[in-house]
């Protein structure tokens, strides 16, 4: 497990930007303008189009991957973003899973505004990880102007119906998690009441703190329960707080997958 950790961070903590987009004909990124929604936010896109045979990662990218990282520098009239992921996909290769997108993706961004009846300007970086053969961070520019007379885009409304169903969608009836402590840190055992998803069912477990590093876990089934096990290790070290209304947990399976908000005590 420890080598795992390790392996983990040190595709982290070397990465550094080593390519700038347009990437070496690699990637290349687009900011769609979007609209304003009946509730005052700005619903923008952010469009990634991948050369054959590459990936990039979703928010939470596997061992060895690397997570996207968003920077907003010198933007105006943004008071913050919440992000609306399409379901992502699931690959298996030499022992370690990785989930993400290839082809073109377009990542939903709903921009609350500190005055809704002015254009706002969504400027910054991202920095993504791309996959073929061999994996390289790579540093996206962008710089867009959100106009409040914008139209809604279809690319962007494809991919807001490509939305994990909610737990109560899916037909989850109950969830709780076991808490148990470890020599480095806590082992979590998740227990979701949930129809089986048609393929093999993949979890992914956060801890909503992005310090806490969690393991792929261990799944299995038994009847109506999907059990899935991981550990957490703080990246300082030691023990620390667990927030279980922060937890958050997705599965995946067949093209489709379930977001739950928060875990009870087991």
């Amino acid at each position: 497990m420890m080598n795992r950790l390790i392996t983990a961070f040190a595709a982290l903590c070397v990465a550094s930007p080593v390519l700038s987009g347009p990437a070496d004909d690699v990637v290349e990124l687009e900011v769609l303008s979007g609209w304003r929604t009946s509730d005052g936010t700005h619903m923008a896109g952010i469009q990634i189009t991948l050369a054959p045979g590459w990936k990039t990662y979703w928010r939470v990218p596997g061992d060895g991957g690397i997570p996207p990282r968003f920077a907003w520098d010198g933007s105006e009239n943004l008071e913050s973003v919440a992000f609306h992921w399409p379901v992502p996909e699931v690959h298996h290769i030499n022992s370690l899973r990785s989930i993400g997108y290839e082809g073109v993706v377009v990542i939903p961004v709903e921009v609350s505004l500190d005055d809704a009846s002015s254009p706002a300007r969504m400027t910054g970086q991202v920095q993504i990880g791309v996959c073929e053969e061999i994996c390289v961070p790579v540093t996206l520019p962008f710089d867009a102007t959100l106009a409040p007379d914008g139209r809604r885009n279809p690319a962007i409304v494809a991919s807001l119906i490509d939305r994990p169903k909610t737990a109560q969608e899916a037909g989850v009836t109950a969830v709780s998690c076991e808490i148990s402590p470890i020599d480095d840190g806590l082992q979590v055992t998740a227990s979701i009441t949930m129809p089986a998803i048609f393929g093999n069912e993949d979890v992914v477990i956060e801890a909503g703190d992005q310090q806490v590093w969690v393991s792929e876990p261990d799944t299995w089934r038994d009847g109506e329960t999907l059990f899935a096990q991981s550990d957490m290790i703080h990246v300082e070290g030691g023990g620390f707080a667990l927030n279980r209304s922060e937890m958050r947990i997705t599965v995946l399976a067949g093209g489709q997958s379930v977001d739950i908000q928060g875990c009870a005590a087991g």
